[in-house]
């Protein structure tokens, strides 16, 4: 059993390797918009590649989690912040998977004219990533108003979703030949909506750690 010294400051190390991971997927998030925007294929593959370093770092966090708990037998807020911290990577981590399935829609769209100028879906990637560095910046100071504030940008995440459906959907039905290109946008509006989501989830987590109980904010 190491001292208690010794225990803060692994907890530290270990808030410092789950921001270090929601900061990388924040960026690879801008990364795929802007493959998606620019069409190019280049960047969607360092997307792509790039997401083994995001696996590694969550298993990296996943293994320190359980030797914590394992070998401190912590309890009450100390083993809140180990559950936490270890949700929270996972939420993360899902989201760089969905940044992956951007890069993958560029790829498969390639230099084909877009059916649409690309307004919306940059509007949902950005609300995501503010959520992400919002909820970072909510598990760092513990503020359970900061999380709540957050997860309420999920609100925009869904409504810009719900209007890229229509509209797409309308050039599906005028326009058969922009079926193929107008689903791949809709899965791509989808991954951000999917993103706001794991947003909220992560901002229950920290709810949770702050208060101990257990809040539903997709109400």
């Amino acid at each position: 059993m190491t001292t208690r010294h010794e225990f803060d400051t692994a907890l530290e190390e270990l808030r410092s390797k789950i921001i270090q991971l929601g900061n990388m997927v924040e960026a690879r998030i801008g990364s795929a918009l802007d493959s998606l925007v620019r069409q190019d294929s280049d960047l969607a593959n360092e997307v792509v590649v790039g997401d083994l370093e995001l696996n590694d770092l969550q298993s990296e966090i996943e293994e320190k989690c359980v030797y914590l708990i394992a070998t401190q037998q912590p309890f009450a807020r100390d083993l809140r912040k180990i559950v936490t911290g270890f949700k929270i990577s996972i939420g993360l981590e899902r989201m760089g998977d969905l940044a992956v399935d951007v890069a993958k829609v560029t790829m498969r769209i390639g230099k084909t004219p877009l059916i649409k100028p690309l307004i919306d879906i940059p509007r949902m990637s950005e609300s995501v990533r503010h959520m992400i560095i919002d909820g970072l910046e909510a598990y760092v100071k513990e503020d359970e108003a900061m999380a709540r504030r957050m997860s309420k940008m999920d609100d925009q995440v869904d409504h810009l979703y719900n209007q890229i459906f229509r509209e797409l959907l309308v050039f599906m039905m005028e326009d058969p030949k922009t079926i193929t290109q107008a689903t791949y946008l809709l899965f791509t509006a989808r991954f951000f909506e999917r993103m706001g989501d794991y947003c909220t989830n992560i901002a229950e987590e920290i709810v949770y750690l702050v208060t101990g109980s257990r809040s539903d904010l997709n109400e």
